[in-house]
């Protein structure tokens, strides 16, 4: 059974990437995102779909990830984003070139905020 302790981390964890996808949302013309809580909501779907979906993924896609030296890593990133944006109302992603960006921008973000505050990982 888990510990309030980490209970309260995950939680921690998830409002810090719910507002670095509303910032990352604010920096990028082509993604909207409605709220702070939809941000929340896609932060709690995106790592739903980062531990269930992409490592199927990235096993089926094994041969072009290696041939491309892993940059289709990125691809499916941003794939995510866009299956993402089709199941959260409120969230939007024009093309597959501003969800490709916006994986890349959110990652920064996200890495930025974990340095700050000490975290090791999101969820």
């Amino acid at each position: 059974m888990s510990k309030p302790k980490d209970i309260l981390g995950i939680l921690l964890q998830l409002a810090i990437a719910g507002l670095a996808i509303v910032f990352t949302a604010y920096l990028l013309p082509g993604i909207s995102v409605d709220d702070f809580l939809t941000g929340i909501v896609i932060a709690a779907l995106l790592a739903l779909l980062n531990i269930t979906i992409k490592p199927i993924l990235i096993f089926l896609t094994i041969p072009i990830t290696l041939i491309t030296l892993g940059l289709f890593l990125l691809v499916i990133n941003a794939f995510l984003v866009i299956l993402a944006s089709m199941i959260v109302p409120g969230f939007a992603v024009d093309n597959f070139w501003w969800a490709l960006l916006f994986s890349l921008i959110l990652s920064l973000v996200n890495s930025v905020f974990g340095i700050s505050l000490g975290e090791g990982k999101f969820y």
